[in-house]
């Protein structure tokens, strides 16, 4: 009988676990029914998972990093609703949705190259790695800075990212940190070269403008690091840091891009465009064909022909060809207008001087540049510092 009892509660936890469970207000995860001493803070919204029983009011829950505690059973529902009466928690530092930085409940990186982990573990594998100033999505924030934070905000153990809660909080301040910067001792290499990082880092994730001043105190550190491969790296990004402080208007940019072709293998496309018959004259029969499912018909076809220097689109009905992404060889040149062949010999750094002020760019996608237009974006990647493919994307 004891071992049916077991098995009925156990299968009840269990039911109770797989479903899911929202708070619908702000409250805290205590460590017994009706203690004061807490664990952390939950904000409105928070998915957690259910692991006891009413019990005179309280229920045990698990929060998303696995902490374990009581909350009151009236918090707990199974889906949110715009009648929600929620009760604010002004102690409770995660910050709501309505910032120009993320909708949601969240909080801001505030460290370097902050790695973000599979499991709550220091060993698990590194899923995601944070600069500082990223926003991230928190709905649980425990009160020791040792916990780890799911800044994924699910329990879903394919996509949750975990994070130690000390190297999170409200967004950093550049111009404050460029100050603690230049109070620094210029010995103090260690500390100017943390700071450094994440002025420069949180730069990126500002303005374009704030990228020249953060570059120039970076390269004072790397000089005295004296690292070659550093400084050459530097200095490539000082250069596209300038470059995209005088960054051009979008009908500008418009305006640059509107008449880009290819030279592929001697032959002009007109556009991004050419017959199949052209593709197989040029190319002949590719060496494998997919059909690709393409739910926002962005595609001339979701047949694509693959060859070793090239992705098409093909609909051979219509006897037309998309390029889609095209590999930059002797014979493969994209031609932006008549004024602008890029071929394999363009260097990384005679591309950013030339055309950097028409270009987007992300420290979290290094040798990628991108072109943006109305209704899709040019992606040009370099390997080696050479021009090594340019690829087209389209807003769905």
């Amino acid at each position: 009988m004891k071992k049916l009892y077991f098995l009925l509660f156990f299968c009840s936890v269990l039911l109770h676990s797989q479903e899911r469970y929202f708070l619908n207000s702000d409250t805290r995860l205590y460590i017994s029914p009706n203690s004061t001493s807490f664990l952390g803070y939950f904000r409105y919204g928070a998915e957690v998972r259910l692991l006891g029983e009413n019990q005179n009011g309280w229920c045990k829950i698990q929060a998303d990093n696995f902490n374990e505690g009581f909350i009151q059973e009236k918090y707990i529902a199974k889906s949110l609703n715009a009648k929600d009466v929620k009760i604010k928690d002004y102690e409770n530092q995660i910050l709501e949705g309505g910032d120009a930085y993320y909708g949601g409940n969240h909080l801001f990186v505030t460290a370097a190259g902050l790695k973000a982990r599979a499991l709550p573990d220091k060993n698990a594998k590194i899923r995601e790695i944070l600069f500082n100033g990223d926003p991230v999505p928190v709905n649980y924030l425990p009160v020791n800075p040792d916990e780890w934070v799911n800044i994924n905000g699910s329990f879903n153990e394919d996509y949750t990212k975990y994070t130690l809660r000390k190297f999170l909080g409200q967004r950093p301040n550049l111009d404050a940190l460029i100050k603690d910067f230049d109070k620094l001792d210029v010995n103090a290499l260690p500390e100017r070269k943390t700071l450094s990082e994440r002025i420069v880092e949180l730069a990126w994730n500002s303005n374009y403008n704030d990228l020249v001043p953060a570059y120039q105190r970076y390269y004072e550190v790397v000089k005295q690091i004296n690292d070659p491969r550093l400084i050459a790296d530097t200095e490539l990004n000082m250069a596209l840091a300038k470059a995209l402080s005088k960054h051009k208007l979008p009908e500008q940019i418009s305006s640059f891009i509107q008449k880009s072709e290819y030279s592929l293998r001697g032959v002009k496309t007109k556009s991004l465009y050419l017959t199949q018959t052209e593709l197989i004259k040029a190319f002949g029969n590719p060496p494998k064909k997919n059909r690709i499912s393409d739910e926002c018909g962005l595609y001339s076809s979701d047949l694509f022909y693959y060859y070793p220097d090239l992705e098409t689109s093909v609909d051979e009905k219509q006897n037309k060809a998309e390029i889609i992404k095209v590999f930059i060889t002797e014979n493969n040149k994209f031609i932006i207008n008549s004024n602008s062949v890029l071929d394999h010999t363009l260097s990384e750094k005679a591309f950013i001087e030339k055309y950097g002020t028409y270009i987007e760019a992300s420290l979290k996608s290094p040798h990628k540049y991108f072109i943006l237009m109305e209704d899709s974006q040019f992606k040009l990647e370099f390997k080696d510092g050479k021009l090594f493919s340019v690829e087209i994307f389209y807003y769905c």
